[in-house]
């Protein structure tokens, strides 16, 4: 399969919703576009399984490169293995339900779309480079339309929150950029320096480099997948983005970081990544916690889901640091989890607003009476955040702790008890959000006549719960998918290992 596709086919999209004339039209080449895109993500998969089962044992399939920047060795490059596969799975689904959810868009609507779809372009084109500066350049892109989504079509502080995931992701992307010319200046292949990443991966990068270059790469990522201290623009950006934008942000943008941080950061510096374990082990840890605990606190539906996806994503940064092959099977299982389940969530809370114009879960009560579809919706997604057995989020979850306790320093048992216990936390305060907004009386009675879920809603929330439940109930579907690729990195890591 020709992987540029992935790239052609939003690109196409994005070009056509310029030149629509009208809401509807608008509407129908986006949805169309993002039904291709799901079609195209799947025969990828098809096409991929059918190589390796008959027996391409390859590294990276349907590989393709063509010199883009000859003096300084830019390629493009693309190639996917199973991580990225699983990946490309995952936007597919988040941006079909996106549009779906967004469909009665009417400001500004072709801008929002193309904005949208940009989005998809530069996750697409993220997840399948192999070149370090392309990589590089699809995560910018995949930065400015998130600011003009917010701080044009957000709500509350909308600017101040634009602006701020604005300057933080950018700040993040300058410490990545930084790494990645160490990288690039540190590595030869061939008598001259390369992006190439599979190349700089046959290199040994010496330690000293490594541990000077390592916390630039994954701390830059580490800020786009809400890296503790730096996850402080996650409830800002979450709360003032438009439904769609947030199901973005959360559900596939914060995976760029964690895929950052595993495919470049411990992949290309194994040494360093060993060296800097416990501190990315700390820094997950009080994630976790912090982000269990903050969520306890909020009142907003969009704040909690926030703070919530902080907690989630503390446990991709401690599967990663712990450096076992189970824990970073774990650590991709709960990428992938985590961007149905918050997009879920996101899509469920939206559909709460834009009904009743509150998001404080006080002021609601009783909406399982008066929104059954949407009320069960945003119970599964509630349901998946707690890690209930059946559903992604206890798949996910409990795959990073058994791959977590298999390091038998004490440091490493220690922050795996500790992560294990944020989940009675997280039950705490999802059974609480729940029956005060879903349960109970209806606390105004302007909302019995509301009404529930439209066609593309519905459409939009089955999408993402088969996803959640697929996995739940045949967690080997995914496993069998990325356990390869994991293997190949981890297997990689401890054979480029001078010191432990």
């Amino acid at each position: 399969m020709n992987l540029s596709l992935l790239i052609l086919i939003p690109l196409l999209t994005a070009i056509a919703i310029l030149f629509c004339k009208g809401l509807k039209q608008v509407r129908v080449v986006a949805l169309l576009g993002a039904v291709i895109q799901l079609f195209a993500a799947f025969f990828l998969l098809y096409a991929y399984s059918n190589e390796r089962a008959a027996g391409n044992t390859s590294q990276m399939l349907f590989q393709d490169a063509y010199i883009w920047f000859k003096a300084l060795k830019i390629d493009y490059h693309v190639g996917v293995d199973g991580i990225s596969i699983a990946m490309i799975l995952l936007t597919s689904f988040v941006v079909l339900a996106g549009i779906l959810v967004s469909w009665r868009q009417e400001r500004m609507s072709k801008e929002f779309f193309f904005l949208l779809i940009l989005l998809s372009l530069g996750a697409y084109g993220f997840f399948i480079s192999l070149d370090l500066f392309m990589l590089f350049f699809f995560l910018e892109i995949a930065v400015i339309p998130k600011f003009l989504l917010i701080g044009i079509w957000g709500s509350g502080k909308k600017e101040y929150s634009a602006m701020k995931l604005a300057l933080m992701l950018m700040g993040g992307s300058a410490l990545v950029f930084v790494g990645l010319l160490g990288l690039y200046f540190n590595s030869t292949f061939g008598g001259t320096t390369t992006f190439d990443l599979l190349q700089i991966a046959q290199m040994h990068i010496p330690v000293e480099v490594q541990k000077i270059f390592f916390p630039f790469i994954f701390i830059g990522f580490g800020i786009f997948g809400a890296l503790f201290p730096f996850h402080t623009w996650v409830p800002d950006g979450h709360s003032s983005a438009p439904t769609a934008a947030s199901m973005f942000l959360a559900g596939i943008s914060m995976k760029l970081g964690g895929y950052g941080c595993l495919r470049v950061a411990t992949y290309l510096m194994p040494e360093a990544a060993h060296y800097y374990s416990p501190v990315i082990i700390v820094l997950a840890t009080i994630a976790i916690i912090y982000g269990a605990f903050a969520t306890m606190m909020q009142k907003d539906l969009k704040y909690i889901n926030a703070y919530s996806s902080v907690s989630h994503c503390g446990f991709v940064l401690l599967g990663i640091g712990m450096l076992t092959q189970t824990s970073i099977n774990g650590a991709v299982m709960q990428m992938v989890s985590h961007g149905l389940m918050t997009a879920l969530f996101f899509a469920a809370i939206g559909m709460i607003y834009d009904r009743t114009h509150t998001r404080m879960t006080v002021q609601l009560g009783g909406l399982l009476k008066i929104m059954p579809f949407i009320s069960t919706v945003f119970v599964l997604a509630g349901l998946c955040s707690l890690g209930l057995p059946g559903l992604s989020g206890f798949v996910a979850e409990a795959t990073v702790f058994m791959g977590s306790w298999q390091n038998a320093d004490t440091l490493y048992r220690v922050a795996t008890i500790l992560s294990c216990a944020s989940i009675v936390v997280t039950a705490v305060y999802i059974l609480r959000a729940v029956g005060q907004a879903i349960m109970g009386p209806v606390n105004n009675t302007q909302y019995l006549s509301l009404p529930d879920a439209a066609w593309n809603e519905k459409i939009a929330a089955t999408i993402l719960v088969i996803g959640i439940v697929v996995i739940g109930i045949a967690p080997f579907l995914l496993s069998d998918l990325i356990t390869p690729s994991t293997q190949t990195i981890i297997e990689h890591t401890f054979n480029n290992i001078s010191f432990k």
